[in-house]
């Protein structure tokens, strides 16, 4: 393919990243909103039922039957990942949810470590050394170990989101994206409603404001998102996707200054700073300088 082309549909693909990047980080701030309008459970179900039909619709002739296990493995890590960071974001701020789910990054090889029992590199222990480092000035008050619910919440998201990459990175090349992307998606949906209905009364308002917020978030921070990323990375390097996808916190943290006038403290911003350092060494350190073949 001439190299004129190759990077024309590099850049295309990489902007397309950057697009659900954006989509992703302004999520933060709506889902917020929203849940003064409905309970988390039910909103991810809803979120998650508009996802499958849309990708459903799309790839049925795709799905194989033989991808039901993962599918649900891969479901029940997302759908768990999704509670904690909605829960969480619930009681804690769109800005520090957002840096705090970015864990999830530097998290990826200390888990693939943990399942695969591989050791991890220095870069990787360092990346999450510094970031977990920042992750306790921005959670935790000047001269106590104490953290609130919401932070934990999220903290958990990014350690079960961690998970549910490595389980992805497992399954998807054997499988097929197209087939793990409806599955897991239709499974979440389903423990969404379950939920919902099990563990506490559903809160429900219809407001315009909340059908736009499951519309969005269904249909472009989740069936889109997917979608996308599933043929940008075709174009583009691991290493890049990751530095775009590194933005998103900062995207969640000037969307929530904008929107709702959210400040971070001093301290806040410098734990900001410490998790984004930790992502990208870890990021920047895992790969060797990497070549497209199209």
């Amino acid at each position: 393919m001439p190299q004129k082309t190759e990077a024309s549909l590099r850049n295309r693909a990489e902007l397309a990243l950057l697009g659900v990047t954006v989509i992703w980080g302004v999520s933060f701030v709506a889902i917020k909103a929203a849940l003064a309008d409905i309970s988390p459970l039910l909103f991810l179900a809803s979120r998650f039922a508009v996802a499958a039909i849309v990708l459903g619709a799309i790839y049925w002739r795709k799905v194989r039957r033989t991808a039901l296990k993962a599918g649900l493995l891969a479901g029940a890590l997302l759908f768990t990942a999704f509670v904690f960071q909605t829960e969480g974001l619930a009681l804690t701020t769109p800005s520090k949810s957002a840096f705090l789910t970015g864990l999830s990054i530097p998290m990826v090889p200390l888990a693939n470590s943990l399942v695969y029992r591989i050791r991890p590199r220095k870069s990787e222990v360092a990346g999450i050394l510094i970031a977990s480092f920042g992750m306790a000035m921005m959670t935790l008050p000047s001269g106590k170990f104490e953290m609130s619910t919401g932070d934990f919440l999220s903290l958990l998201c990014a350690v079960t989101f961690a998970l549910h990459i490595v389980v992805i990175g497992r399954f998807s090349p054997a499988l097929g994206f197209e087939t793990l992307a409806v599955v897991q998606v239709a499974v979440a949906a389903v423990l969404g409603f379950v939920s919902a209905g099990l563990f506490r009364p559903a809160l429900f308002h219809a407001t315009p404001a909340l059908g736009v917020a499951v519309l969005a978030t269904g249909l472009l921070a989740t069936a889109l998102a997917f979608t996308t990323m599933a043929w940008a990375q075709s174009f583009t390097t691991p290493t890049r996707s990751a530095l775009i996808f590194a933005l998103e916190p900062a995207v969640a943290w000037f969307t929530s200054y904008v929107v709702t006038g959210e400040v971070l403290s001093r301290r806040g911003k410098m734990g900001a700073v410490l998790i984004l350092a930790g992502v990208l060494l870890v990021e920047l350190k895992r790969s060797k300088p990497e070549t497209l073949n199209i």
